[in-house]
């Protein structure tokens, strides 16, 4: 991963943009993006905040930052406002803490393209940790200790510890357990804690999975970021937020982080206030869309794990979000005789050859000769509005004709790719 190129997920979604518009059909898999129309009330809000175009405080206004700490503090962390800023998206928000926090990054490999290349533009080193075999979004612990030890030993100063919960991209979240585990090695080796937890409300079934913040384990040494792109589908809107620990810690990361965005990005657009503080305050009527939508991304990305698994791929069940990560190391030996050996190789054949689009794992920091990738299952949901608004709201959604054709034509893919 450089810092010299385009996203490699942007550059991919680019590339298809332009081959469907030559008139090829692609099926688009490799982008990161919860395939929904906006929620009505929603756009209500945007269209009532239109004419409010003054400037206002970086970190936003008194009313949106009270609505995050609500939502914050409904979710067993309890926040007040001036624990908030807002920002244009929460990926800013990450720059903005790989700025202002010292030292050397730590993550686990696969993890979301943008980390790495974030922590290399701030000047760290990044130093990637193998994930469990369970799940994703948390390093291995041995393996995270073992690290650490290794970073420090060749003049590497490791300070952060960055985890995605749920994770983004192998679909799963991480035991309390494993969580638990993760933050006593950060307590005891002094690492401020990044957990990324803008999947959380993509649980597809939150009684069987639980989150376990590490904001709960360490409030005193975790910063969650969070937005409304993923489990809104509000990514062209642009609406992230973030809470600070409690205490002189995190007022000081706070006050670093504002000036940084005074900057950068001055503050979110006055509309999309008035639309965060609706969606935080999370009136019933959002809750059920929510609810829907996590629905949805479970019953489609479960069906598309059920084709890789069928297909003789390794994959982890998802259980929140919208992805699947697979591993076709058990079928490498027909695979080699197309002449495909690894992730790189995987992806152009499934794009030149078969015509879908995945984003290939090394550009998520995997070890290059890995055949893995992330698929991205919400883009089955339709391309219009209308096909995706009657996907949310079947009873079985597997049996829409627009999606069945998409898993039809994966399951194609698949047996074209292993036989």
């Amino acid at each position: 991963m450089t810092t010299d190129t385009m996203s490699p997920n942007l550059a991919l979604n680019e590339q298809v943009a332009a081959r469907r518009a030559a008139g090829e059909s692609i099926l688009h898999l490799g982008f990161g993006e919860s395939r929904l129309p906006a929620y009505p009330p929603l756009v209500d809000r945007l269209v009532a905040g239109a004419g409010q175009n003054a400037y206002g405080p970086v970190a936003g206004n008194d009313s949106v930052r009270a609505a995050v700490a609500g939502y914050f503090t409904r979710r067993n962390l309890p926040t007040e406002p001036d624990q908030v800023a807002l920002a244009p998206g929460s990926k800013p928000l990450l720059m903005a803490l790989n700025l202002v926090l010292p030292g050397d990054v730590a993550m686990p490999v696969p993890c979301w393209n943008t980390y790495a290349p974030q922590a290399k533009l701030a000047g760290k080193h990044v130093i990637g940790v193998p994930i469990p075999a369970s799940c994703g979004g948390v390093p291995e612990p041995t393996a995270l200790c073992e690290s650490l030890r290794a970073a420090r030993k060749s003049g590497h100063d490791p300070r952060i510890v960055v985890l995605t919960l749920p994770d983004n991209p192998t679909g799963t979240q991480a035991s309390p357990e494993l969580v638990e585990e993760v933050c006593s090695i950060a307590e005891r080796e002094d690492l401020i804690v990044v957990s990324d937890e803008i999947y959380r409300d993509l649980v597809h079934d939150p009684a069987a999975t639980p989150v376990l913040s590490p904001a709960e384990v360490l409030p005193e040494r975790t910063v969650v970021t969070t937005g409304l792109s993923k489990s809104l589908a509000l990514g062209g809107w642009r609406i992230g937020a973030a809470r600070f620990p409690v205490g002189a810690t995190g007022e000081w990361i706070r006050g670093r982080l504002l000036a940084v965005a005074s900057e950068m990005w001055s503050t979110l657009a006055a509309p999309m206030q008035t639309v965060a503080e609706y969606a935080f305050a999370e009136p019933p009527e959002l809750r059920r869309h929510l609810a829907t939508s996590a629905r949805l991304h479970g019953v489609v990305a479960r069906a598309v794990h059920d084709l890789l698994d069928a297909a003789g791929a390794d994959c982890r069940p998802p259980t929140a979000g919208f992805y699947v990560y697979p591993d076709f190391e058990p079928l490498r030996e027909p695979l080699s005789w197309r002449g495909i050996t690894d992730s790189d190789s995987l992806q152009r054949f499934l794009l030149d050859e078969l015509g879908v689009a995945v984003l290939a794992g090394h550009r998520l920091g995997d070890a290059e000769h890995a055949l893995r990738f992330k698929a991205a299952t919400a883009m089955l949901y339709g391309e219009t509005p209308a096909e995706q608004w009657r996907a949310l709201s079947a009873d079985d959604p597997l049996r829409l004709p627009h999606v069945a054709r998409g898993l039809d034509r994966i399951g194609d893919c698949l047996r074209k790719l292993t036989s």
